[in-house]
């Protein structure tokens, strides 16, 4: 892994630079959550910058929801929150890699199945059809963030299990046997973690998650994939751009 060095001679502002080292250090653990990072003095003393360019570099990540200010303590590590964007139609491995941290996956389950009528009709799949079921546990840096399951028409199915289901990145596989999603629809709403749930996502029976159902579609409109994903509310949240 390489580590970041903050580099005086750089065109890159000294506080971009240094709010980059921490969130380094941030997402290797180095700092866990609840942890203090060191003082102002001490890390003005390691990055030979003023206190001015540190208080720059620690309030960006103040207002990243990263770290957070304890009158009286001094500034501690908050609890990572991964953020989704509405509107883009994206795998939860590319969130998760374009904020930095590395994506893994559990499988749990996948098996064909002729008896999931919910799934088969939202996929348009005749009743004595089958579908793929996928169960996954969707991790970002080793930390349990969603559960997943996806449904998917026999013939993507098979495309898909030619692969390693727990690492796959579904959408990069399905883009390089030639099939494109064009489109998906997806509804929100909270629910509350189960037992089994729980114990999977490392929370208590009964934590609010965010479910997010999705419907996608491919370039021919037919419809590929239905998932639904419980989401870990105090590790994820959606963020939504709006214009007027």
């Amino acid at each position: 892994m390489v580590h970041l060095q903050l580099n005086h001679n750089s065109p890159v502002p000294l506080y971009h630079q240094i709010k980059d080292i921490l969130l380094q250090r941030i997402s290797d653990k180095v700092w866990k959550e609840g942890d203090l990072i060191p003082t102002e003095t001490e890390l003005m003393d390691e990055f030979n910058v003023s206190r001015t360019t540190l208080r720059q570099a620690i309030t960006t990540l103040v207002n990243d929801g990263l770290l957070e200010k304890k009158q009286g303590k001094g500034t501690i590590v908050k609890s990572l929150k991964f953020t989704g964007t509405l509107g883009r139609l994206t795998g939860f491995a590319e969130e998760i890699m374009e904020r930095g941290y590395l994506p893994t996956s559990k499988l749990l389950r996948a098996e064909l199945r002729d008896d999931l009528f919910i799934e088969k009709k939202k996929l348009n799949v005749e009743d004595d059809g089958s579908i793929l079921l996928i169960q996954r546990i969707r991790f970002a840096n080793d930390e349990p963030i969603a559960l997943e399951k996806s449904s998917w028409p026999e013939h993507i199915g098979n495309v898909l299990m030619e692969h390693d289901l727990a690492g796959a990145k579904f959408y990069q596989v399905l883009e390089d046997n030639e099939i494109y999603l064009k489109k998906a629809n997806e509804t929100i709403s909270a629910v509350n973690a189960t037992q089994y749930e729980a114990d999977l996502l490392g929370v208590s029976a009964g934590t609010a998650l965010l479910q997010m159902t999705r419907l996608s579609y491919g370039i021919n409109g037919e419809p590929v994939e239905f998932t639904q994903t419980k989401y870990r509310s105090d590790r994820y949240q959606y963020n939504v751009d709006l214009n007027r």
